[in-house]
């Protein structure tokens, strides 16, 4: 599975995000790009243990029965769940927001698995490094995919 943690995904993934634009459109959901790009950046937040979110009790209960399905092959369906700590209501800045995130992106991605935290996922639990970078691809690769690009 593509991981974050490759130099070529890395700029595959830095590729898609440069084509988005203030006008780009969502195929399906709520977000606008700037607001997804916020988004996506808060998750990498989360990966790298630069922000930490407490397991949730439905993610203690259901997480479980559900990891296998976030940690495969499969891509994510389109509409499923966002935990509420990573809903983007507001309005945001689009430069601003691409800037940070291919910022965030690097970081993760050119420090390796030892960026990725050993703080548990707020609805799945414990994810090892190379599981943080596969999920960190596998929701941009969701989210670009989104935007269609």
């Amino acid at each position: 599975m593509k991981t974050l943690f490759d130099k070529n995904t890395l700029e595959e993934i830095l590729n898609r995000i440069d084509k988005l634009t203030p006008e780009t459109k969502a195929v399906w959901g709520k977000m606008n790009s700037a607001q997804m790009i916020a988004h996506c950046a808060a998750t990498v937040e989360v990966a790298s243990g630069k922000k930490k979110h407490p397991r949730s009790l439905l993610g203690k209960i259901l997480g479980p029965f559900f990891k296998r399905a976030y940690l495969g092959e499969k891509p994510f369906s389109k509409n499923i769940p966002t935990d509420p700590n990573f809903i983007m209501n507001n309005e945001k800045n689009f430069e601003s927001e691409k800037l940070n995130l291919i910022k965030l992106v690097k970081q993760f991605s050119e420090g390796g698995e030892a960026m990725a935290t050993n703080h548990p996922h707020s609805f799945f639990g414990h994810l090892t490094p190379k599981q943080w970078g596969e999920t960190q691809y596998k929701h941009f690769d969701h989210h670009l995919s989104q935007f269609n690009v």
